[in-house]
């Protein structure tokens, strides 16, 4: 028997023991996985983009699908509304390049991985999901934990994108995408963990490369201390008791609706300071409250209508710093 072929007899059999530990072990009560819809699938693979399946499945999964039941009706809404629904999750060009694609859509998703990584907020691993989640097509799942575990299995210290998408084009289960690609998705998550991996429990055990020292694989990466920014939040107010707030043109926390943001302390009432961590950053801010001279024009509010308006967590606080001003 030639190499190549005993190690195609090695995937085979990996495949049967990735199997039977997914029916025996595998997360398959999970809602995006028990349901034949494909939007149900897209916006499940969505969500969970820098997300982890806790947060989405006690908070946003059920509460958005019964919002936005389908495609057409996603398309149909409004941008504040798709922004409401998705309050809190965070990574919120998510949330728009979804009700963009809602829209170029015509009521039904594109079936294959070529075309479904023409709508917005689609790129590669994504596409791949979909089709293997929701078409059954044989095309691999990269997300994190198979990252993980590809690299390991190949003993691949420090692995470029090519190398893991040869890696998993390699080693997929292309007559059975959809369990295969789950699996490997659980295997990462509930075994081949990032600290201390169960190795002893793990199918793939039998080609592992990297078994023997798994947390050389991938090599870890040296964190970087997320900066501080430090600025002066003012809320302007006019005679009216309206507070101004418009949507942000940037593609950071695009389309939420925000205050004024400065470098240097106005001349107003200071309320108090707010602190919000991000994923790249942590914002430290001085809030004021200024009367406003000129007062004409759109994106004045009442405190009711700023707390039903698509914001971050962070104008969260501020409102809630501008409640007890109301009262005086």
């Amino acid at each position: 028997m030639s190499r190549i072929s005993r190690k195609v007899n090695d995937w085979r059999a990996f495949h049967h023991h990735l199997h039977v530990w997914y029916c025996e072990q595998g997360r398959k009560e999970l809602p995006w996985r028990q349901t034949p819809d494909p939007y149900a699938i897209y916006l499940s693979e969505i969500m969970l983009q820098q997300t982890q399946v806790k947060t989405v499945l006690e908070r946003y999964y059920f509460p958005f699908l019964k919002r936005f039941p389908t495609l057409t009706k996603l398309a149909s809404a409004k941008q504040d509304e798709v922004l409401q629904s998705w309050q809190g999750l965070g990574y919120y060009n998510r949330a728009l390049n979804l009700h963009k694609a809602a829209k170029k859509c015509a009521g039904s998703l594109p079936q294959t991985a070529e075309a479904l990584m023409s709508l917005p907020g689609i790129g590669r691993n994504t596409a791949h999901a979909i089709a293997a989640f929701a078409y059954r097509q044989p095309v691999a799942v990269m997300e994190a934990n198979v990252r993980r575990v590809l690299a390991r299995i190949f003993a691949l210290e420090h692995p470029t994108e090519i190398d893991l998408w040869d890696k998993a084009a390699l080693l997929l289960d292309k007559a059975n995408p959809f369990d295969y690609n789950q699996a490997m998705m659980d295997l990462g998550a509930l075994v081949c963990l990032k600290s201390e991996p169960h190795c002893g429990e793990c199918p793939a055990q039998s080609i592992c490369k990297g078994k023997a020292s798994p947390e050389l694989y991938p090599a870890p990466k040296i964190k970087k201390v997320p900066p501080v920014r430090r600025k002066h939040i003012v809320v302007l107010r006019n005679k009216d008791g309206q507070y101004f707030a418009e949507p942000r043109q940037t593609r950071f926390l695009n389309g939420l609706y925000h205050f004024k943001e400065t470098d240097n302390a106005p001349d107003g009432t200071y309320l108090g300071h707010i602190r919000q961590q991000y994923s790249h950053f942590t914002l430290e801010a001085e809030v004021w409250l200024a009367h406003a001279e000129k007062t004409k024009g759109k994106n004045w509010h009442s405190l009711k209508q700023l707390q039903k308006l698509p914001v971050s967590m962070a104008e969260k606080k501020v409102i809630s710093l501008l409640q007890p001003i109301v009262l005086i």
